[in-house]
């Protein structure tokens, strides 16, 4: 991509696209095309056309969709699989008819099945069931994949999907219900802290493992990812390492300075046991993470330390 390419980030407000938009703006692009879902809701067919009939951008990111974590994925079910699958349909449609040189679309790596094999290579999409607890948002991603491939496949346009592992870092959601791992955990822990509550609840065991990847690293692979790669089916982005959720935990108490106890509420779903990404597609061409969990963590932290002290909170 040449710097003065029209580009179009789907979701700039978000953290993955707002991690786009900021590595594009260091990248020196002069023309990246951006609009909130007040001025362009992506649900809308209609609207979504004459957006792309009216600014005809070059490249496309498409990281907008309706995201969060085990409660809401599995108390929302309708919508996240109708939002999302409105979202990725209206924009790869209209990517093709408007002859966008390149899309991008940002999955998720929930889209694997539950127990598939560890670590999770980009083949094994499809062999096995789903995590029941996101599986609408997974079988939303995984359409957008296979439209992309068929779009590929029909009409020669050149959509990539791209398959993060779990994210975290700025513009993230830290309210309880919606929040993903990381982020409702430095709320308890911070919350706790401030108001001298002497235990946080973690949902489940704490057994599963996870990987996490700061969004900045994200958007590193992803520009690099557009510029490089030009292939069917899914390249996995991750760091190649996990960590336990109870080990989390006591890591993001380490980052915040809290001492108290950690207690688990075996009534709540643990999830998919590991989800670990094989990230050797994209380490064979050349990128690597830069960010380690631990240095990630403590950048979060400066960013929300203020943050909750006062409100009523739920621990």
């Amino acid at each position: 991509m040449k710097t003065t390419a029209k580009v179009y980030i789907a979701g700039h407000t978000g953290m993955v696209g707002s991690a786009l938009f900021r590595k594009l703006q260091h990248e020196g692009f002069t023309n990246v095309i951006i609009r909130s879902s007040k001025e362009l809701d992506l649900r809308n067919q209609k609207d979504v056309d004459h957006f792309f009939n009216a600014e005809k951008p070059d490249y496309v990111f498409l990281a907008a969709a309706k995201v969060g974590g085990i409660m809401a994925n599995d108390t929302y079910k309708a919508e996240f699989l109708y939002q999302n699958l409105m979202i990725q349909t209206n924009v790869i449609h209209s990517a093709y008819l408007h002859d966008v040189k390149k899309l991008m679309f940002l999955g998720s790596s929930c889209i694997y099945p539950k127990f598939a094999p560890q670590p999770l290579k980009e083949e094994y999409l499809l062999t096995g069931i789903l995590e029941p607890t996101n599986e609408p948002y997974a079988i939303a991603k995984i359409c957008g994949i296979k439209m992309c491939d068929a779009y590929r496949s029909q009409y020669g346009c050149n959509f990539i999907s791209v398959m993060p592992t779990s994210l975290y870092g700025p513009n993230d959601h830290y309210d309880l219900e919606n929040s993903h791992v990381i982020p409702a955990m430095f709320r308890k822990i911070i919350y706790a802290k401030k108001n001298g509550i002497p235990e946080v609840m973690i949902w489940g065991s704490g057994k599963p493992k996870r990987e996490f990847m700061h969004v900045d690293d994200l958007a590193s692979a992803c520009y690099y990812l557009m510029n490089t790669y030009n292939e069917h089916g899914v390249v996995n982005v991750g760091v190649g390492d996990d960590i336990a959720i109870l080990d989390l935990m006591h890591l993001v108490a380490k980052v915040v300075g809290y001492e108290g106890r950690i207690v688990h509420d075996l009534s709540k779903p643990d999830g998919t046991p590991r989800k670990l990404m094989d990230v050797s597609v994209l380490s064979s061409r050349g990128w690597s993470p830069d960010i380690p969990l631990e240095v990630g963590l403590r950048n979060v932290y400066e960013e929300v330390k203020d943050l909750w002290a006062e409100k009523k909170n739920t621990i």
